[in-house]
């Protein structure tokens, strides 16, 4: 179902059912025979979601290499690839932030993210995730139930990012006046562009300098006619539908012209470092994904931010 402008959803439907599909990439990473990462919440929390078959593939019933067709640019196993190294460049972006003094995390459109129950955080460290109420309620007395609790203070801000949610994170006990670190994994490319020009400057307007930013920026250039290419994400969506998962992936996305972000932060008092997506896929040992117009590594990059003025 294409995206309206107050929809909502769980980790079951529509956008939340992507940080549902990105949790099984976690797990079936964390299972890899030499895993660059370790998520052991992830594949409880997907099955708890209920999505029959990113749990069966979460939890190794399905093999990747059944679904998958050969020589294609996407699928389950680049999938994983991908958690396998995104992941890692988030965890490292927030230990560098630690170790820098910052003391204040903020964890954008958290999903099922883990890293308040599975990373080491130092003493007097506060992390602020922020997310749908339902999607908020859902991981939290999920994994309560899984006698897990967090390794950090952990304060829950149960807002869609499309409110006013400044407001609700200050109200939370954020600190505008002390320094921050800010992940927007795997959420811009869920932005209409006017809306992720209003959460950068939301974010700068909440950050000292010294402040740090990541995220995550998806590319998806026309193709050398100008038309628009190939959605190869898509396309392995469609055959993931028929195997059981119900999301149209085309629908969920924003693929319209918009700022670049690194750019954008760099015009408004950040400075920025990026990689792309096959620079992070070489740097830990796997086969890069062909750069062709619509693959995921066509114009795909990772920002780092440090807030200067």
């Amino acid at each position: 179902m294409p995206r309206t402008e107050n929809d909502s959803w769980d980790l079951a439907t529509s956008v939340g059912a992507t940080a549902t599909m990105v949790a099984a990439g976690r797990a079936v990473a964390t299972r890899a025979g030499k895993p660059l990462m370790n998520d052991p919440f992830a594949e409880p929390l997907v099955r708890a979601v209920g999505i029959e078959f990113l749990a069966r593939w979460a939890n190794g019933e399905i093999d990747a290499a059944d679904i998958d067709v050969a020589d294609e640019a996407w699928g389950l196993q680049r999938m994983a690839d991908l958690m396998g190294v995104r992941t890692p460049y988030f965890d490292a972006f927030f230990r560098d932030a630690m170790d820098a003094g910052i003391r204040q995390a903020v964890i954008l459109a958290s999903g099922l993210d883990a890293r308040a129950y599975r990373l080491s955080w130092p003493a007097g460290a506060t992390v602020f995730e922020i997310d749908q109420p339902e999607v908020m309620q859902f991981k939290d007395s999920t994994l309560a139930g899984l006698d897990v609790r967090p390794t950090v203070e952990l304060r829950v801000v149960p807002i869609d990012l499309r409110h006013d949610w400044p407001t609700a994170l200050r109200d939370k006990g954020f600190d505008a006046d002390q320094p921050s670190a800010w992940i927007a994994e795997g959420l811009l490319a869920f932005l209409p562009p006017d809306a992720q020009d209003r959460l950068l400057d939301n974010i700068t307007d909440l950050s000292t300098p010294g402040s740090r930013l990541a995220a995550e920026i998806f590319g998806n250039r026309p193709d050398e006619n100008g038309e628009p290419a190939p959605d190869m994400v898509a396309i392995a969506g469609e055959r993931w539908r028929a195997h059981g998962f119900d999301v149209e992936l085309a629908d969920l996305r924003y693929d319209v012209e918009r700022n670049d972000v690194a750019a954008y932060l760099n015009r408004h008092g950040w400075q920025t470092e990026s990689k792309t997506l096959n620079e992070l896929f070489a740097a830990n040992g796997l086969a890069e994904i062909p750069a062709t117009a619509g693959s995921l590594a066509d114009g795909t990059y990772y920002c780092t931010a440090i807030r200067q003025r």
